[in-house]
């Protein structure tokens, strides 16, 4: 038995270095790539040991005294820690939960269209948001959304309503975040599934048009099902992402009226670690940020496996 395992390994070894020389100008391509990830995303990962001493730049990483766990005992302890949790929860589901599935609904009627000029316009007219910048995006609303020279609120006084300071508003801020995004953002997501749409078999739907199925019928029938492992797949990374929402839209939203729900975790990483330079605290929460998002992927990249045999690991 022994010696079988052993021969086995042999043989593995012989296959994996056949295939490296077979296919070396390829992994000469992929070189560049996994230097610039190893440099830019591995090697800098040797900062987090800064979340476990009182850093000071002085005395570097290895000469900063060690405290183990008391900079995340201080944020779990601190009256801010509830309130940053649930403001990052509640506007990064509330964000998941609008701009997901609009995507792939955009692809899934775009693609119903026959005529493939104004296909192609609408996909150009979908994408175009995307492409403008997050400050030019949030100077904009300022400017719309404004009480009292805003294009909203004329709108909302002309039919017999008051105007609202919409960006001031607390209970306002998130739907105006979210409903920004999905303007922004659901034309741009859609392009993954217009490419898996597109290796939907044809003949399928020659086969069910001819035996009478509607559009409807088609898209829940053929469609659907074809593109099920790339929504998977992206509601994966997307649950992934959930504690990470962007920091700079809602930096670039922030007020002093509107703060208590618009101060996230990353907002606050930024105040306590740039501005006041607590550098191992602000570490140390961004730590915890990353490890909920860590956990969180890997529960649902798990229950995507048990129950649709698909996953990303």
């Amino acid at each position: 038995m022994k010696m079988a395992a052993v021969k086995a390994k042999g043989l593995w070894k012989r296959g994996r270095l056949k295939n490296i020389k077979k296919h070396w100008r390829l992994l000469i391509f992929v070189l560049p790539a996994l230097i610039y990830v190893f440099i830019f995303m591995y090697l800098p990962m040797y900062g987090i040991i800064i979340s476990f001493e009182d850093y000071k730049p002085h005395l570097g990483y290895l000469g900063s005294p060690w405290v183990g766990l008391k900079h995340f005992k201080r944020f779990f302890t601190s009256p801010n820690f509830w309130p940053l949790f649930k403001n990052t929860v509640s506007l990064s589901v509330m964000q998941l939960i609008l701009t997901f599935p609009l995507p792939i609904i955009l692809a899934l009627a775009i693609n119903q269209l026959r005529n493939k000029k104004f296909q192609k316009f609408a996909q150009l007219i979908t994408y175009a948001p995307h492409f403008i910048s997050v400050v030019v995006l949030v100077s904009v609303m300022r400017l719309m959304l404004d009480p009292q020279t805003g294009v909203i609120n004329h709108l909302l006084t002309a039919m017999g309503m008051e105007p609202q300071f919409f960006m001031g508003n607390p209970q306002m801020f998130r739907w105006v975040y979210v409903l920004s995004d999905v303007w922004q953002s659901t034309g741009w997501n859609s392009i993954i599934y217009f490419a898996a749409l597109a290796s939907v078999d044809l003949s399928m739907h020659e086969a069910a048009i001819v035996d009478g199925a509607t559009d409807i019928q088609r898209i829940r029938y053929i469609d659907l099902p074809s593109i099920m492992p790339t929504v998977i797949t992206l509601l994966i990374l997307n649950t992934g992402k959930i504690m990470g929402i962007g920091f700079e839209k809602v930096y670039a939203m922030q007020n002093a009226l509107n703060l208590s729900t618009s101060q996230i975790i990353p907002t606050y990483v930024y105040q306590v670690g740039i501005l006041e330079g607590q550098y191992s605290y602000s570490s140390a929460i961004n730590l915890f940020n990353s490890f909920i998002n860590l956990a969180l992927l890997l529960t649902v990249n798990h229950i995507a496996k048990k129950t649709n045999d698909t996953s990303i690991l």
